[in-house]
């Protein structure tokens, strides 16, 4: 007959005797240290929703049908890697750059694209693209002092 008395029970569960807990415990404390690199993964998916949606919210769709559809191929781009960024935060730190890109991008692009864009159109691509670019310099420098927490800890 099995044994099912509590006493049993609280010795099975117990992990603090497994002869694995330490290596867990490291285990467990290296996946939450870089999860510091992954804080703005919100923030970048609302500011690449914006950019998106940008050329209806300013009203630029008719005026730069070119620099409409940059920002929308952008704005979803930057969405799609703040998602990767919040499933796979760990496989993501150099993607921070790519973010950055994204924004200098969003900065640069009415002078390019855009044949004489308007003051509206320059401020919306400006804002949106600068705030893309802090955003990726933040999850750059979270990644790289988790990697420098993860150093200090393996040695």
């Amino acid at each position: 007959m099995t044994d099912v008395s509590h006493r049993r029970t609280a010795e099975r569960t117990d992990l603090r005797e497994h002869p694995d807990a330490m290596e867990m415990r490291e285990r467990y404390d290296r996946v939450l240290g870089g999860r510091d690199a992954t804080y703005v993964e919100g923030l970048v998916f609302l500011a690449g929703l914006y950019a998106a949606i940008s050329p209806w919210v300013v009203d630029f769709t008719n005026d730069h049908p070119d620099l409409r559809f940059s920002n929308l191929i952008v704005g979803i781009a930057a969405c799609v890697l703040a998602l990767v960024f919040a499933m796979a935060p760990a496989r993501m730190d150099g993607l921070g750059w790519a973010i950055c890109g994204i924004g200098a991008w969003l900065v640069v692009s009415p002078w390019i694209v855009a044949d004489g864009p308007d003051g509206g159109v320059i401020l919306s691509n400006i804002l949106a693209g600068g705030v893309l670019v802090l955003l990726g310099l933040a999850s750059v420098f979270a990644a790289m002092r988790a990697r420098k927490k993860l150093k200090g800890a393996e040695a």
